[in-house]
């Protein structure tokens, strides 16, 4: 439903308003519409003593261990939660989107499978293996594929009867909007990390999977092209060196570390279940760029003798410009420079999320507020229990997601849960006295041009 179409009178003041459709706002709108699970008690903080998981926030570790019992050992064990729905808990609420709800998921390559197991990507109440089961299709190694998800993702807010509280594609009409609280989900997938490097705008210079796919469908990539060079060592690099080797289109591969580094991603997936993964970690280990003779900078492609054909690694290496002829200039950490005649060349090195609707773009929430929001290196700092931003200048502020650090959904449903408990703790009357209106104006980009806090007496 578009924001005009919403029931909103001028001047009215909003309960909560979520910024961000993905399933960090879906599943926080499930919980403000009245869906409830039932705890033997209802202290956060008791029930969160001592749990340990993959997720550093309690809440988190918490919900998914009773969402999903032992599924870190690969089992499927009931869970011992009971959702009821109770219309009287139910917070109005609004969540703003650019696209439909299932956010960048429908922006994601669409035949490549998921990282996590399909269980772990479900919303509550409504399993994702059942779901796929109606739709005839057996989900294979475990996985889905991001067009799956997101139509999941979409399906879920129409079996859920969420829509009445979903505005999407908000980025054209300015508008204004007043609300008691503001939570961000709006993720961390809006713009493109870049290397800040001599020629990085030239037209050959891409900084998304969809370009490569679009030369693909343009016919500008084969056997016969010079190789494209991937930078990065993440999934989404790893997709790009996946897709051109399908296509026997020649590849360089550089990156800053090492590929026995145990932070690379690679070193941290079970070989079994991620084995297009594993083939590029080989790919990456057994066919690397040696030095070359003193004097010659360009390095020789790999022949067709190679265990991986057409592909080339070059491990320790940064670029250090690129060319209007489309030659790229790396160094290796040993001061060695290689030049690279490319056709195209990917940098695919992750995304930032944007925040331009807040002062200085966010920067003053992070844990540290001299850089810019991270969802690695400077994630969005909140309190473990309730979500509120810490730095935020006033209450009423909360976020969740891939913006506080949480890239995996099944431990973003936690956060939805600590701000849907902190949310009914405010309506039942704690701290009742005084109430904060954030009012929000720009497009929903959700662009907003202007956040101010009032008090007003309640």
């Amino acid at each position: 439903m578009a924001l005009c179409d919403k029931d909103i009178a001028p001047g009215e003041v909003l309960p909560v308003v979520v910024i961000g459709n993905g399933p960090s706002g879906i599943c926080l709108s499930y919980l403000l519409s009245g869906y409830a699970p039932y705890l033997q008690r209802d202290d956060l903080e008791y029930l969160c003593e001592g749990l340990e998981g993959r997720s550093t926030n309690p809440v988190a570790v918490l919900f998914d261990s009773l969402l999903l019992p032992d599924s870190d050992f690969g089992l499927d064990h009931a869970s011992p939660l009971s959702w009821r729905y109770e219309p009287e808990r139910a917070t109005p609420h609004l969540v703003l989107g650019r696209g439909p709800p299932g956010g960048a998921w429908h922006a994601m390559e669409g035949s490549m499978l998921t990282l996590s197991l399909a269980n772990w990507m479900e919303l509550p109440g409504l399993k994702l293996k059942e779901w796929m089961r109606d739709k005839r299709r057996n989900l294979r190694n475990d996985r889905a594929t991001p067009a799956e998800i997101a139509s999941y993702y979409q399906h879920y807010v129409t079996q859920m009867s969420l829509e009445q509280s979903f505005a999407c594609g908000t980025t054209d009409v300015p508008f204004s909007i007043c609300a008691h609280n503001v939570v961000l989900a709006t993720g961390t997938h809006d713009i493109p990390a870049r290397l800040e490097v001599e020629g990085e705008n030239l037209p050959y210079v891409c900084h998304s999977f969809w370009e490569l796919e679009a030369a693909i469908s343009r016919g500008e990539l084969s056997q016969s092209s010079d190789p494209i060079l991937v930078v990065g060592a993440g999934l989404t690099a790893a997709d790009a060196v996946l897709a051109a080797h399908h296509l026997n289109t020649p590849v360089y591969h550089a990156f800053r570390r090492s590929v026995t580094d145990p932070g690379l991603i690679f070193n941290q997936l079970p070989k079994l279940l991620y084995p297009e993964y594993h083939k590029v970690h080989q790919m990456m280990s057994q066919q690397q760029h040696s030095s070359a003779p003193e004097g010659q900078t360009t390095p020789p492609r790999s022949t067709s003798s190679s265990p991986y054909p057409g592909y080339l690694s070059f491990p320790r290496h940064r670029v250090v410009a690129f060319r209007p002829d489309k030659k790229c200039v790396l160094e290796s950490d040993s001061g060695q420079r290689s030049v690279l005649q490319v056709s195209m060349a990917l940098v695919l090195i992750g995304s930032h999320p944007n925040l331009n609707f807040l002062p200085d773009s966010g920067r003053s929430l992070g844990l540290d507020p001299d850089q810019p929001i991270s969802c690695r290196r400077n994630p969005v700092e909140v309190d473990p229990f309730t979500h509120q931003v810490v730095g935020a200048e006033g209450p009423g502020l909360y976020a969740m997601g891939p913006l506080v650090g949480e890239n995996f959904v099944r431990f973003l449903k936690g956060g939805a849960l600590a701000i849907a408990s902190d949310l009914s703790r405010k309506r039942k009357g704690e701290g009742r006295g005084t109430c904060d209106k954030t009012e929000f104006e720009g497009d929903v980009n959700a662009v907003v041009e202007d956040r101010r806090t009032e008090t007003c007496v309640s």
